[in-house]
């Protein structure tokens, strides 16, 4: 096998994240647009002859409706780009965006090609979630008579129980959420990862709608459970359920783009790089835990790459769950301070397709602001399935 070449990320940008429900900030805008949009902004930040991309992959979540027309081609075409230029759709549930920048690396890595655009987007406001499962069966007889699955929700709390995270805690990390994000957009530290959003009306979007600055533990205490349920009660004997609408993710509208290209192809172009990927890894875990999976893509990352957690300046471990990221900082001992400094998917959302792009960028823009090296970004994904990955910046 011919040796591997170098990757390195050039630039990444995203969209201000909207609410995804009617009305939100980006719900006027058809999701094929929203990551035209995207894209033409990754292109023009770099000056890059888009004629030269090799592929564009694109993680997308609900591919039903205004999203299942391979909708990175449908975008690049929009955006007026060449004809010539292929796409595809990734779909690994809550990670896609992730899986796409990983699969664009390694296309790279080992000569498929010598510049990708990985991306991803979704728009919850108009393409449900789940709306392409609606009064079908998506697993089979085969995986019901094995496992016994349950709603995401239920397997918060799953989690929950398993740690001992109070309901306190999860509240505690979700107020924080919104206090880190605020800071950072009321900084200036968004800044660099954000590009304008037109609407069909000419307004332009320029900020996270999703950010609620004066959220606070004792406002979060007042809601309601919203999971329980006498059909899983058995798997939760005597548990006052605590996982709310407050301390989830928050069903929005987003999208975001990374160009990866060869470190040769980058120095010809007179490119500068902004980071290069270290290390990924991608694994299966209990389907019934569902929300595990970070722990052991962590385990199996840090073996392949022979890093240990104080070689990390920051972690994103993505806030599907208030519980998932303290379950994780928890089996690890990792101080809370290094873990979504900028706040996560509760206060900035969770596009599904496009949040493992999202992440990454504003990971990046991290550690560039703040003088850091090295980060790791891991997501649980429904099924029992995570990703992670090792991201350097290039001083």
């Amino acid at each position: 096998m011919a040796e591997l070449r170098k990757v390195v990320i050039v630039d990444g940008c995203r969209t201000p994240m909207g609410k995804g429900k009617p009305g939100g900030a980006l719900s006027g805008l058809h999701p094929v647009e929203l990551l035209a949009q995207t894209l033409t902004h990754l292109i023009a930040r770099t000056s890059i002859d888009p004629g030269i991309v090799g592929d564009v992959i694109v993680g997308c979540v609900s591919q039903a409706g205004e999203q299942s027309a391979t909708p990175g081609r449908m975008a690049w075409l929009s955006a007026g780009l060449p004809v010539h230029v292929p796409s595809t759709t990734v779909e690994r549930k809550c990670g896609s965006g992730q899986q796409a920048i990983e699969f664009a690396a390694q296309g790279i890595a080992t000569g498929m090609h010598d510049v990708v655009i990985a991306a991803g987007v979704e728009s919850m406001s108009r393409v449900p979630m789940g709306i392409a499962r609606i009064e079908q069966d998506p697993w089979g007889p085969g995986v019901a008579k094995r496992f016994r699955l349950v709603p995401q929700g239920v397997a918060a709390e799953r989690v929950a129980e398993t740690w001992g995270i109070t309901r306190e805690e999860q509240d505690r990390l979700s107020a924080a959420s919104h206090q880190r994000a605020q800071a950072t957009a009321e900084s200036g530290g968004f800044d660099d990862e954000i590009v304008p959003v037109t609407l069909p009306d000419g307004t332009k979007v320029t900020v996270d709608e999703t950010i609620r600055p004066a959220t606070t533990v004792e406002g979060l205490a007042g809601l309601k459970a919203v999971f329980e349920s006498e059909d899983y009660a058995d798997l939760l004997p005597g548990r006052t359920w605590s996982v709310t609408a407050g301390n989830s993710s928050q069903l929005t509208d987003g999208s975001a783009a990374v160009l990866l290209m060869s470190e040769e192809k980058a120095e010809q172009l007179g490119l500068t790089p902004r980071a290069r990927i270290t290390g990924s890894s991608v694994v299966g875990d209990d389907p019934e835990m569902m929300l595990t999976g970070p722990i052991p893509a962590t385990r199996r990352i840090m073996e392949r790459t022979g890093l240990g957690l104080d070689d990390f300046d920051a972690f994103e471990v993505n806030e599907a769950f208030a519980s998932v990221p303290l379950a994780w900082a928890k089996e690890f001992g990792v101080d809370l301070a290094r873990l979504n400094p900028r706040g996560g998917a509760i206060a900035l959302g969770h596009p599904l397709g496009a949040s493992g792009c999202r992440i990454f960028v504003t990971l990046l823009n991290h550690l560039e602001q703040t003088g850091g090296t090295r980060g790791l970004q891991t997501m649980c994904e429904a099924g029992g399935l995570a990703n992670a990955t090792v991201i350097e910046r290039i001083a």
